[in-house]
């Protein structure tokens, strides 16, 4: 999974993303600091895979992972070259997914671009902006096109969407809340990697104080919820430079602080928590005596499907999977007991895989 972090300048962008990725990417109080991109692979927290490994004296554990991009603020008017531009837009087209970072605290000392804290508006500057570098990417595609489209009926097929798309577009609406039944069409708009078709996960960037009810009486907070809601977005609350001190701690010194704070997971959690419901993913487990694995697929993947994440040879060849649940095995500390407890499953072909199965896939080759 690949999230890219956007943002006005100063909104705590860069102070999360190091947060997350303890990447150490520079932060200051002042516009424009991040200028080349910043990329960090961060694992994901699973307390699973221990338990297994455990279980398994398994000689090394693999977690899923999670690729961040971090790119330069963007400001109103990035499009015609205020600021950096929007150069740097074309480094997170490749993601599956937008973390926007949006700041819903009052600090003096923290300077904002705009003059002002006002999270709404901040969200439709960097809607804006994202729609501006779409509608040059639209406009080049249908130069291209409409030069091929006369003797082809598939490339005409293609430009009416893309006209249709570029109108959307310029009426100032998000790709992704373009109505289409086809899905041929749907397969083709996602085709083209549009931002403003990505789904958003916002972080809602709050003062310490706010933390511990999780922002609940912190209007920003409230304005920014309600928007996510009406565009089937995610949100999560976090404190940028909290994190980063939480990102210092060892693993048990972390678990204090969180508590110290009254909180039960950190920013991290939250993000991967939120990236997962949003993008529907969840994770099958594989342990052994060598290695203990987190996968991450789609939900309502098949298990032939499944074992192709791992190699395409285990798709190809696939038997049956030998599954059980990851908690019902703990319980009877053996793979064997649950086998003699029935709880282990044959499964074929159709059979869809969920979150916290462990699985031995059977195949030929």
């Amino acid at each position: 999974m690949k999230l890219g972090i956007v943002g006005l300048p100063n909104v705590g962008k860069s102070t999360l993303f190091n947060s997350l990725t303890k990447a150490g990417a520079e932060s200051a109080n002042y516009p424009f600091c991040t200028i080349d991109p910043n990329v960090g692979v961060v694992p994901v927290p699973d307390h699973r895979l221990q338990l297994l490994a455990d279980l398994y004296d398994s000689e090394k554990i693999t977690p899923a992972v999670i690729e961040f991009v971090d790119i330069a603020g963007l400001v109103k008017g990035a499009s015609k070259g205020e600021g950096l531009g929007n150069q740097f837009l074309s480094n997170i087209r490749e993601v599956d997914a937008i973390v926007h970072v949006v700041r819903c605290f009052e600090d003096p000392n923290v300077i904002h671009v705009d003059g002002s804290v006002d999270p709404l508006r901040d969200i439709e500057t960097i809607d804006l902006e994202l729609i501006f570098s779409d509608l040059e990417i639209l406009e080049r595609r249908i130069a291209k096109t409409q030069k091929a489209a006369n003797n082809d009926k598939a490339l005409a097929k293609e430009l009416v969407i893309l006209k249709a798309l570029k109108e959307h577009l310029e009426n100032g609406k998000l790709a992704r809340s373009m109505e289409c039944s086809d899905e041929d069409e749907l397969a083709f708009i996602a085709s083209l990697n549009l931002l403003t078709y990505k789904p958003v996960i916002f972080a809602a960037n709050v003062a310490e104080d706010d933390l511990a009810d999780d922002a609940a009486g912190n209007p920003y907070v409230q304005k920014v919820r309600e928007f996510a809601a009406e565009n089937s977005s995610e949100v999560f609350v976090i404190c940028a430079q909290i994190e980063q001190e939480i990102a210092e701690l060892e693993e048990d010194e972390k678990k204090m602080f969180l508590e110290d704070l009254g909180l039960k997971e950190s920013g991290l959690e939250k993000l991967i928590a939120a990236s997962y419901s949003l993008l529907g993913l969840l994770s099958y487990l594989t342990a052994g005596p060598q290695e203990t694995r987190a996968w991450t697929i789609k939900a309502g993947t098949k298990a032939p499907q499944a074992a192709g994440k791992i190699h395409t040879d285990f798709e190809r060849g696939f038997i049956r999977a030998e599954v059980v649940n990851y908690q019902d095995l703990l319980d009877c500390k053996t793979y064997s007991a649950a086998k003699e407890k029935g709880l282990v499953r044959l499964e074929g072909k159709e059979y869809v895989v969920k979150d916290g199965d462990v699985i031995l896939f059977r195949f030929n080759v």
